[in-house]
């Protein structure tokens, strides 16, 4: 195990409750009655991709005006300005072990990196929450727009692999979402779920192990999936025990 691979929405911080508001903060701005409650953004997120998001969403409603493609990425752009100001202002909290798992693989030699679907300006401003440096802690970043295509596709996970010089069978990838699991899967990497608010119900068949969050010492993490039934605390060594596991299985 030579890398992790983390996702960024639902993985790093609880994030999509910022994208929901500032989609409906975009749609205000531009005089569209439309707001997303988060019972319906929990079904739009199977959609990957915000303005795929907003595209499915329009040819779906028969009230709704048909924007052309180009009003579309107009749109997304604000909504992207509107979640780095949500970000920014330190609304969006970091999920616990998140930043001491990293801090961790970097004392031990282990590379870091980001494969999402997210843009790429979204990753740069959560980072930074955590300290400016912290940018340069990631071996590569691979956002949604950097390939042809995104989650379920492997595509961000096949580029990320290339990028660290790694085989699949090298790096854990950390996901959130039945998407993100299926990408790292076609991508052949062994991948533990940290489900977060908007996927709990989701299925996770294949996964190294389930969990509600990655623990911290005095917040150890539920086990919903895998090989340790009891709370626990995810260090290199419990990844490194799990993805020996996955291997014998594989």
């Amino acid at each position: 195990m030579k890398a992790l691979i983390f996702d960024v929405d639902g993985v790093i911080a609880e994030t999509e409750e910022g994208h929901r508001l500032a989609f409906n903060r975009a749609f205000a701005e531009a005089g569209l009655d439309i707001e997303w409650s988060p019972e319906l953004y929990e079904r739009l997120l199977w959609v990957t991709g915000g303005k795929e998001r907003i595209a499915h969403y329009l040819y779906h409603c028969p009230e709704c005006p048909k924007l052309l493609d180009a009003d579309i990425a107009r749109l997304h752009r604000r909504k992207t300005e509107l979640y780095n100001q949500i970000v920014a202002s330190g609304e969006v909290p970091f999920r616990p072990g998140v930043q001491r798992l990293w801090r961790e693989a970097r004392e031990q030699g282990v590379k870091l990196a980001i494969a999402t679907t997210t843009s790429l300006p979204n990753v740069e401003v959560l980072l930074r929450q955590a300290g400016e440096a912290v940018l340069g802690w990631f071996e590569t970043i691979v956002a949604g727009d950097m390939v042809p295509q995104k989650k379920p596709a492997p595509d961000v996970y096949i580029q990320a692999l290339t990028n660290l010089g790694l085989a699949p069978e090298e790096a854990v990838a950390i996901e959130d979402s039945h998407n993100g699991l299926v990408a790292a899967q076609r991508a052949g990497i062994p991948t533990l779920v940290t489900y977060s608010h908007y996927t709990r119900e989701q299925r996770f068949e294949g996964a190294m192990a389930v969990l509600e969050h990655l623990g911290e010492p005095e917040l150890p993490a539920r086990v919903l999936a895998g090989p340790r039934s009891c709370a626990t605390v995810v260090t290199l060594d419990v990844l490194r025990s799990w993805h020996r596991l996955a291997a014998l299985r594989a």
